[in-house]
Protein backbone atom coordinates (compact mmCIF):
# COMPACT_ATOMS: atom_id res chain seq x y z
CA UNK A 1 0.00 0.00 0.00
CA UNK A 2 2.81 2.41 0.93
CA UNK A 3 4.57 1.73 -2.39
CA UNK A 4 1.33 2.34 -4.28
CA UNK A 5 0.85 5.68 -2.53
CA UNK A 6 4.45 6.69 -3.24
CA UNK A 7 4.04 5.74 -6.91
CA UNK A 8 0.82 7.75 -7.15
CA UNK A 9 2.50 10.73 -5.49
CA UNK A 10 5.39 10.52 -7.98
CA UNK A 11 2.97 10.35 -10.92
CA UNK A 12 0.98 13.31 -9.57
CA UNK A 13 4.15 15.37 -9.06
CA UNK A 14 5.37 14.58 -12.58
CA UNK A 15 1.97 15.43 -14.04
CA UNK A 16 1.82 18.71 -12.10
CA UNK A 17 5.34 19.60 -13.25
CA UNK A 18 4.39 18.83 -16.86
CA UNK A 19 1.23 20.92 -16.48
CA UNK A 20 3.31 23.88 -15.21
CA UNK A 21 5.70 23.43 -18.13
CA UNK A 22 2.90 23.27 -20.66
CA UNK A 23 1.14 26.24 -19.08
CA UNK A 24 4.15 28.58 -19.18
CA UNK A 25 5.22 27.50 -22.63
CA UNK A 26 1.74 27.72 -24.13
CA UNK A 27 0.99 31.32 -23.11
CA UNK A 28 0.74 33.40 -26.28
CA UNK A 29 3.33 36.14 -26.71
CA UNK A 30 4.43 38.46 -29.47
CA UNK A 31 8.03 39.27 -30.23
CA UNK A 32 9.17 42.87 -30.53
CA UNK A 33 8.37 42.80 -34.26
CA UNK A 34 4.76 41.71 -33.60
CA UNK A 35 5.21 38.06 -34.61
CA UNK A 36 3.14 35.52 -32.64
CA UNK A 37 5.28 33.27 -30.46
CA UNK A 38 5.50 31.72 -26.99
CA UNK A 39 8.14 30.37 -24.64
CA UNK A 40 7.71 27.09 -26.50
CA UNK A 41 10.11 28.64 -29.03
CA UNK A 42 12.77 28.14 -26.33
CA UNK A 43 11.74 24.63 -25.27
CA UNK A 44 14.68 22.67 -23.88
CA UNK A 45 16.60 25.84 -23.08
CA UNK A 46 17.09 27.71 -19.82
CA UNK A 47 15.34 31.09 -20.03
CA UNK A 48 16.12 34.23 -18.06
CA UNK A 49 12.98 36.36 -18.43
CA UNK A 50 13.58 40.02 -17.57
CA UNK A 51 11.15 42.95 -17.59
CA UNK A 52 13.19 45.78 -19.10
CA UNK A 53 12.97 49.55 -19.53
CA UNK A 54 15.05 52.06 -21.46
CA UNK A 55 14.93 55.00 -19.04
CA UNK A 56 15.64 53.32 -15.72
CA UNK A 57 18.59 53.43 -13.34
CA UNK A 58 18.86 49.67 -13.99
CA UNK A 59 19.00 50.08 -17.79
CA UNK A 60 22.81 49.54 -17.88
CA UNK A 61 22.01 45.92 -16.90
CA UNK A 62 21.37 45.42 -20.63
CA UNK A 63 25.16 45.17 -21.12
CA UNK A 64 25.55 42.47 -18.47
CA UNK A 65 22.47 40.61 -19.74
CA UNK A 66 23.98 40.58 -23.22
CA UNK A 67 27.29 39.34 -21.76
CA UNK A 68 25.44 36.51 -19.95
CA UNK A 69 23.66 35.59 -23.16
CA UNK A 70 26.92 35.61 -25.13
CA UNK A 71 28.73 33.52 -22.51
CA UNK A 72 26.05 30.84 -22.02
CA UNK A 73 23.95 30.75 -25.21
CA UNK A 74 25.90 27.82 -26.63
CA UNK A 75 25.17 25.92 -23.41
CA UNK A 76 21.43 26.57 -23.72
CA UNK A 77 20.70 29.95 -22.06
CA UNK A 78 18.30 32.39 -23.65
CA UNK A 79 17.83 35.84 -22.13
CA UNK A 80 14.41 37.20 -23.08
CA UNK A 81 13.57 40.88 -22.58
CA UNK A 82 10.01 41.98 -21.87
CA UNK A 83 9.71 45.77 -22.24
CA UNK A 84 7.38 47.20 -19.61
CA UNK A 85 6.15 50.71 -18.84
CA UNK A 86 4.59 49.84 -15.45
CA UNK A 87 7.25 51.47 -13.28
CA UNK A 88 7.69 55.21 -13.46
CA UNK A 89 6.72 55.25 -17.15
CA UNK A 90 10.34 54.37 -17.93
CA UNK A 91 9.57 52.50 -21.16
CA UNK A 92 7.35 54.97 -23.04
CA UNK A 93 8.54 54.15 -26.56
CA UNK A 94 7.05 51.96 -29.24
CA UNK A 95 8.40 48.47 -29.87
CA UNK A 96 10.40 49.85 -32.80
CA UNK A 97 11.93 52.56 -30.58
CA UNK A 98 12.75 50.02 -27.85
CA UNK A 99 14.37 47.70 -30.39
CA UNK A 100 16.44 50.51 -31.88
CA UNK A 101 17.55 51.70 -28.43
CA UNK A 102 18.58 48.22 -27.28
CA UNK A 103 20.46 47.32 -30.41
CA UNK A 104 22.22 50.67 -30.91
CA UNK A 105 23.07 51.56 -27.31
CA UNK A 106 23.65 48.07 -25.84
CA UNK A 107 24.16 45.82 -28.92
CA UNK A 108 21.38 43.52 -27.70
CA UNK A 109 21.01 40.35 -29.74
CA UNK A 110 18.94 38.30 -27.30
CA UNK A 111 15.21 37.98 -28.03
CA UNK A 112 13.00 40.92 -27.14
CA UNK A 113 9.24 40.67 -26.84
CA UNK A 114 6.28 42.96 -27.27
CA UNK A 115 5.70 45.53 -24.53
CA UNK A 116 3.50 44.10 -21.80
CA UNK A 117 2.28 44.69 -18.25
CA UNK A 118 3.91 42.76 -15.42
CA UNK A 119 1.47 43.96 -12.74
CA UNK A 120 -1.92 45.54 -12.29
CA UNK A 121 -5.28 44.89 -13.94
CA UNK A 122 -3.70 44.47 -17.40
CA UNK A 123 -1.02 42.05 -16.17
CA UNK A 124 0.02 39.72 -18.97
CA UNK A 125 -0.91 36.04 -18.41
CA UNK A 126 2.79 35.08 -18.44
CA UNK A 127 3.48 37.34 -15.48
CA UNK A 128 0.34 36.11 -13.71
CA UNK A 129 1.90 32.63 -13.87
CA UNK A 130 5.39 33.82 -12.95
CA UNK A 131 4.39 36.00 -9.98
CA UNK A 132 0.82 35.03 -9.02
CA UNK A 133 -0.20 33.36 -5.75
CA UNK A 134 0.31 29.83 -7.13
CA UNK A 135 3.77 30.62 -8.53
CA UNK A 136 6.89 29.05 -6.98
CA UNK A 137 8.12 32.59 -6.15
CA UNK A 138 4.91 34.61 -5.73
CA UNK A 139 4.63 38.35 -5.33
CA UNK A 140 4.38 41.41 -7.51
CA UNK A 141 7.34 42.37 -9.64
CA UNK A 142 8.82 45.31 -7.75
CA UNK A 143 10.52 47.32 -10.52
CA UNK A 144 12.22 47.15 -13.90
CA UNK A 145 14.75 44.35 -14.42
CA UNK A 146 13.11 41.72 -12.23
CA UNK A 147 14.38 38.31 -13.33
CA UNK A 148 12.79 34.85 -13.51
CA UNK A 149 14.95 31.85 -14.27
CA UNK A 150 12.98 29.18 -16.12
CA UNK A 151 14.57 25.73 -16.24
CA UNK A 152 14.85 23.59 -19.37
CA UNK A 153 11.70 21.70 -18.32
CA UNK A 154 9.68 24.94 -18.32
CA UNK A 155 9.40 25.30 -14.53
CA UNK A 156 10.45 28.40 -12.63
CA UNK A 157 13.76 27.64 -10.92
CA UNK A 158 14.57 30.99 -9.30
CA UNK A 159 13.60 34.63 -9.04
CA UNK A 160 15.86 37.64 -8.63
CA UNK A 161 14.82 41.16 -7.71
CA UNK A 162 15.70 44.15 -9.91
CA UNK A 163 18.72 45.18 -7.82
CA UNK A 164 20.38 41.80 -8.41
CA UNK A 165 22.73 42.46 -11.28
CA UNK A 166 23.28 39.86 -14.01
CA UNK A 167 26.87 39.50 -12.78
CA UNK A 168 25.79 38.62 -9.21
CA UNK A 169 27.36 35.34 -8.10
CA UNK A 170 24.01 33.90 -6.89
CA UNK A 171 22.36 34.58 -10.25
CA UNK A 172 25.30 33.14 -12.22
CA UNK A 173 25.37 30.07 -9.96
CA UNK A 174 21.63 29.51 -10.46
CA UNK A 175 22.03 29.81 -14.25
CA UNK A 176 24.94 27.35 -14.26
CA UNK A 177 22.98 24.89 -12.10
CA UNK A 178 19.96 25.13 -14.40
CA UNK A 179 22.14 24.63 -17.48
CA UNK A 180 23.77 21.58 -15.91
CA UNK A 181 20.39 19.81 -15.67
CA UNK A 182 19.57 18.14 -18.97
Amino acid sequence: MKNTLLALAAIFTAAASHADEAKLQSIPLKDIDGKETSLKAFAGKTVLAVNVASRCGNTPQYSALQALFDKYKDKGLVVVGFPCNDFGAQEPGTNAEVKEFCTKKYSVTFPMMDKLHVKGPEQHPLYKELSGPAAPFPGDVKWNFGKFLIARDGTVAARFEPGVKPTDAKLVKAIEAALAKK
